[in-house]
């Protein structure tokens, strides 16, 4: 018999012996290993245990506060008077009525990328913020700020940034596929209705504010407060008869927020042109999801 077939024989005629082995020496291993690690543990010395507190806490937004009583101030009154809320009540017929005429309203929204210079009333552009701000948000912090321009020579400012920046994102910082999918909008770096519209709205979100004892005030859920914010302006837009153009202009936050001198616990979110759109606008002809595939019933 050859070496490995006594091996193989030895091997299955001793399984009781061999498997006793192989534990036997797993043991030894194990507990050697673990008094090691029990001596160099002795050597470092007394160990500060720190509690994984991310795990617990992965979810939190805001600062390890509590501790600090002087953290723990509401964002409002803690005693804010609840107050009965009776909204008008509507029959059912007219309930749905008016979803549909809201619908077929807010149906014929789109994005205009060409601009009447025609003003816009100043009360028009106050209602249409005053709206955006009845959005709900996170502990009623209202993290949000518009900046409307409508100094020419701001709306230029602008534009000049946005265009180098937008030379610079379709050269090199966009994907081929991003540029390729915006190609049937007709949209590139040249913004020339930055300057047409006769206002121009600019959403920043606060990431936070301050308090009037210094101390950093969070504000909640922020992004998702600014977009319920944005979306609820864009609907007033529609409403009163205007039209908008939803941008997100990448790459400018730092050197607009700069230009309109506002601070760093500010973030913009969306750059937005507001008007009429010009008499020869032309938009892409398009469809949207059908109600069945945007609209899951349980």
């Amino acid at each position: 018999m050859n070496p490995i077939s006594v091996t193989v024989w030895a091997l299955e005629s001793h399984c009781f012996l061999v498997y006793s082995v192989l534990a036997a020496v797993f043991i030894v291993f194990t507990v050697f290993h673990r008094n090691r690690l029990q001596v160099l543990e002795n050597r470092i010395g007394d160990i500060k245990k720190v509690p994984n507190v991310y795990s617990a806490r992965k979810d939190r937004e805001g600062p390890d506060d509590e501790d600090d009583p002087d953290y723990l101030i509401s964002a409002i009154p803690e005693d804010t008077l609840h107050i009965p809320y009776k909204p008008l009540r509507r029959s059912t017929e007219e309930v749905i009525q008016r979803s549909r005429e809201y619908y077929d309203l807010m149906a014929t929204r789109r994005t205009v990328r060409s601009f009447s210079t025609e003003p816009i009333p100043p009360e028009v552009l106050e209602n249409i913020i005053k709206t955006a701000g009845t959005s709900p948000s996170g502990a009623h912090t209202e993290p949000w700020t518009f900046v409307v321009v409508q100094d020419p020579n701001v709306k230029e400012a602008i534009r000049n940034i946005v265009e180098e920046e937008e030379d610079l994102n379709y050269a090199r910082r966009m994907s081929r596929q991003w540029v390729a999918d915006l190609k049937p909008f007709a949209t590139n770096a040249s913004k020339p209705y930055l300057c047409d519209a006769p206002a121009l709205i600019l959403v920043f979100r606060q990431t936070h504010s301050m308090r009037e004892d210094g101390k950093k005030r969070m504000h909640y859920y922020n992004e998702i407060s600014v977009a319920i914010a944005a979306g609820i302006l864009l609907t007033a837009v529609q409403y009163c008869g205007l039209v908008a153009l939803t941008s997100t202009p990448l790459n400018c936050n730092a050197r607009l927020r700069d230009l309109l001198s506002r601070p760093s616990n500010e973030r913009l979110e969306l750059l937005l042109p507001i008007g009429r759109p010009h008499p020869d606008a032309t938009v892409p002809d398009l469809e949207r999801k059908r109600l069945d595939r945007i609209m899951i019933k349980v």
